[in-house]
């Protein structure tokens, strides 16, 4: 009597709504971009640093280690971190290659 009857309404079930995936996509490019995109930037800038390494450079190590390199190896490399002291590195340990002279100046 006081309560009118409920109509179910008429909803559209029927197709694919993009306004409803429109934030998860641009968030998803958001992420991309401001994430994943310089991360692949910079890995690739780490990868051709550590391949074009060669004997004489003077590198810093994540350790914070600096070193002239004596020697190389595939996966390995060998530091001159004083006058006859010598340490043997991973390649992927050294973080970055420095300008000559960098270690007189230490």
């Amino acid at each position: 009597m006081f309560i009118t009857p409920a109509y179910a309404a008429d909803t559209a079930i029927a197709g694919f709504d993009i306004m409803q995936f429109l934030p998860m996509i641009v968030i998803f490019v958001l992420f991309w971009f401001l994430l994943v995109r310089p991360q692949q930037k910079r890995m690739k800038e780490q990868q051709k640093m550590l391949s074009e390494i060669s004997k004489g450079d003077e590198v810093v190590t994540q350790g914070g280690m600096v070193g002239r390199v004596t020697k190389l190896a595939d996966q390995y490399l060998t530091l001159e971190i004083t006058s006859g002291v010598e340490i043997t590195i991973q390649r992927g340990a050294v973080a970055a290659k420095l300008e000559k002279g960098t270690m007189k100046s230490l």
